[in-house]
């Protein structure tokens, strides 16, 4: 019986090894991601405000679509911002609004 004691205390350091080993590695993954978290903040506090007013251009790149308000769902991945009297000129030049933002109302232009 005495002979299993040294053992028991061999192995009980052993498990505590493993255990600080797991606790130093929850401690990487913890910072790791904090830092994912700051590079995050950073990163939209970066960003530029979103455009009040967006035109669409067309498969070919060259003939606006459509007028958006800006940050309409509807807005393709060919919008591009524009200023406040881009947009208008756009609506009054015959360019459609969106039927969803509805930029003509917003920018006070009557049907």
């Amino acid at each position: 019986m005495n002979d299993s004691s040294p053992l028991r205390l061999d192995m009980l350091r052993f498990a505590r090894r493993i255990a600080v080993q797991q606790v130093e590695q929850i401690d990487r993954w913890i910072a790791t991601e904090e830092r994912r978290e700051a590079e995050h903040r950073r990163g939209e506090q970066a960003r530029p405000p979103a455009p009040d007013w967006l035109i669409e251009m067309g498969l070919g790149g060259r003939d606006p679509v459509y007028v958006h308000v800006g940050g309409c769902h509807m807005a393709g991945k060919r919008s591009r911002g524009v200023e406040r009297d881009q947009a208008l000129r756009a609506v009054t030049q015959g360019v459609d609004a969106c039927p969803h933002c509805r930029p003509d109302t917003e920018l006070g232009v009557l049907d």
